[in-house]
């Protein structure tokens, strides 16, 4: 695997529609639904973070803010040929990093429940019933950092 760029940037960034194009293929196609259906205008408002390889976005995670000193963590994606190579926790841990510099305590996220383990390794704890969300089952989950 060539040599990874984590990177944060903003909606108004050239890259950004690598984020996109990246966010539609793993999160929205494989649910028969499409980003362009959608109300992305709230995009604006987050930082996202970014994995590149060969500068190309292989890896994305937004962070919004969402008050009282808390991030929501939102819209991960990694490329299907980079999943399981640890890109995932990379942007996890860059965006808790960046957040806690910026003030923020604690960081929230709507997991997939089929994710709920990978955020459990990194610390994050679910709480609340399961609920769906894109028609599929979620979990609400919590790091305090």
């Amino acid at each position: 695997m060539s040599d990874i760029i984590l990177k944060k940037i903003n909606s108004k960034d050239e890259l950004f529609k690598g984020v996109f194009a990246l966010r539609e293929k793993v999160l929205r196609i494989p649910l028969g639904l499409s980003l362009y259906n959608e109300d992305t205008s709230s995009d604006a408002e987050d930082a996202i973070y970014i994995a590149l390889s060969d500068e190309k976005v292989i890896g994305c995670v937004m962070c919004k803010n969402i008050g009282d000193d808390c991030i929501k963590l939102r819209q991960m994606a990694v490329d299907d040929s980079f999943q399981k190579s640890g890109i995932g926790k990379l942007l996890v841990l860059e965006a808790e990093r960046d957040s806690l510099q910026n003030g923020f305590k604690k960081i929230s996220l709507h997991a997939r429940q089929n994710a709920v383990g990978f955020y459990e390794k990194l610390g994050y704890r679910s709480y609340g019933p399961v609920f769906t969300e894109v028609g599929i089952p979620h979990l609400t989950m919590e790091k305090l950092l």
